[in-house]
């Protein structure tokens, strides 16, 4: 998203880190902009009794937790690696100024923020209602076409990882996604999952 080069030029730090380190604490002042060069990490809240819900998943050249740069609140969840990941980390401060100068990268941002609330909004209604089948669809099909690969996609989640973005057991989305290969609604190859 914003080039490596003018994240240097404004600051901005590598780190790395390894799989399951945190990178983010929930209720931490938000200081920080975060654009991974290479890995993946996971933004998610832990219920009392251990239950881990993902609100997303972000890999190479994606941000991550913006808003609460912007809305001057703590960060409303955790966000940890998934494997070794290596992150530009730019203070708040210079990410503000870096915006003010660059004003289309101000406007590419907003509207990646604008997708991920449409992502948001879409996803809530579709595991507060509707069955199983619908709600995997509904996130399967928005990945495709999020992804604008106008053929066959290959979900690049797994079943674990579906499960965790739809609430679902993973008992549950495996049930599911083998009935909805057999109705036709999507394929499995090589354990892959295609639509």
């Amino acid at each position: 998203m914003i080039p490596e080069q003018l994240l240097i030029t404004y600051g901005g730090v590598l780190k790395t880190y390894e799989k399951d380190d945190i990178i983010i604490e929930k209720n931490s002042a938000a200081k920080f902009f975060f654009q991974i060069k290479t890995g993946s990490i996971k933004m998610y809240n832990r219920s009392e009794d251990g239950k881990e819900f993902v609100l997303g998943y972000f890999n190479d050249s994606q941000s991550f937790a913006e808003p609460p740069l912007f809305g001057d609140f703590e960060y409303p969840a955790n966000a940890g690696a998934i494997e070794q990941t290596s992150i530009y980390i730019l203070n708040k401060t210079a990410f503000f100024q870096l915006l003010k100068e660059n004003f289309d990268i101000h406007l590419q941002l907003n509207k990646i923020l604008c997708e991920r609330i449409k992502y948001k909004s879409m996803i809530m209604s579709e595991i507060s209602v509707h069955a199983p089948e619908h709600q995997l669809m509904s996130l399967l099909t928005y990945l495709k076409k999020d992804s604008n690969i106008s053929g066959k996609y290959e979900v690049s989640l797994t079943r674990q990882q579906l499960a965790d973005l739809t609430g679902l057991r993973v008992e549950t989305v495996i049930r599911t996604i083998k009935n909805l290969a057999t109705k036709k609604k999507l394929e499995i190859i090589n354990r892959k999952i295609f639509i």
